[in-house]
């Protein structure tokens, strides 16, 4: 067995046949952990790194056989109302052993995280290797952030390599620039982020400036990647005609200098509350900041005004 494949990351979903994440179909995989908080976040359960209980109340019949296997009392019963029901007690710490998840017959439970090999990945990602072929397709990884786990990211990248699969990553620029010189010589093409180019508002959102994911975006598009930038649209946020108009004229300039292939525009939805409910967390936005219909296509006409390739992605 070859070093690399000793190699160990903690991802949190496989996402087979998706079509918005690359060219082509793709399997898409999360790995968990990140280092900023986004209020419109979709992926709660890849803000940490540690494994996770996601519980579905709805489901349960509170037999108690997950407080019975549970190593660490992580589950516990007590009444509620006069009546006795489950619990979780979220101050202590899931180990991932997924007893829990395993006795569970009502599947009301579910162990977010999962080490994995690379060689491990290897034989899920060959699984769909025609589908790579015929349709232009392979493997991106997202997250989380993915470049906190840049090194198993590359030994992934160095077997896909070998079977000339495509590669892909989801990033926010987040993490030093070291991190993307090791993944550039093993990466077709960066979905790269950018949130709110005015650095003041950056750091006012997310907790840190943004000086270092624009250091990181340049020195890719100076060595020749491929990229692809990503703009999340939430209303009251970031969709001002300042923020939008300096991030595309930023883009624009950029791209002189090599490979922007476009920028794709990505409106706000609310795919992921339901995990924050299944997880013990409140869901941050207060309010609902979705476009309609007649909104969305009033960007799209904006957008088109712009000399350069814009995409406004439904989902």
């Amino acid at each position: 067995m070859i070093a690399t494949q000793e190699l160990t990351g903690r991802i949190f979903n496989i996402q087979k046949y998706s079509i918005y994440d690359g060219d082509g179909i793709r399997t898409l995989i999360f790995f968990k952990g990140c280092n900023i908080r986004c209020p419109w976040c979709a992926n709660p359960e890849g803000l940490t790194s540690q494994f996770q209980v996601m519980f579905s109340q709805e489901k349960c019949i509170n037999c108690g056989d997950c407080v019975n296997v549970c190593p660490t009392a992580v589950h516990y019963r007590a009444e509620e109302n006069g009546e006795i029901k489950h619990f979780i007690d979220r101050n202590k710490e899931c180990i991932g052993c997924r007893k829990c998840e395993e006795i569970c017959t009502q599947r009301a439970l579910d162990i977010v995280g999962k080490d994995v090999t690379v060689s491990e990945l290897m034989d899920i990602i060959m699984q769909d290797y025609d589908f790579y072929v015929s349709s232009g397709g392979g493997v991106t990884i997202g997250g989380g952030e993915m470049s906190l786990q840049t090194d198993f990211a590359v030994a992934l990248f160095s077997e896909c390599k070998k079977m000339m699969i495509n590669t892909a990553v989801e990033t926010q620029g987040t993490t030093s620039l070291a991190n993307y010189q090791k993944l550039a010589p093993v990466t077709d093409t960066f979905l790269f982020d950018i949130k709110e180019i005015n650095s003041e508002h950056h750091h006012a959102l997310f907790g840190i400036s943004n000086e270092g994911i624009r250091r990181n975006l340049e020195w890719l598009v100076d060595y020749g990647a491929n990229v692809i930038v990503r703009m999340p649209l939430v209303r009251g946020y970031n969709d001002s005609w300042g923020a939008i108009t300096g991030a595309i004229d930023y883009v624009k300039k950029l791209a002189k200098r090599g490979n922007i292939r476009r920028i794709d525009m990505l409106p706000y939805h609310q795919l992921g509350r339901k995990k924050y409910e299944r997880l013990g967390m409140s869901y941050p936005m207060t309010e609902d900041p979705s476009y309609t219909p007649e909104e969305l296509n009033q960007l799209e006409t904006f957008f088109g005004q712009f000399d350069f390739d814009i995409r406004l992605v439904r989902h």
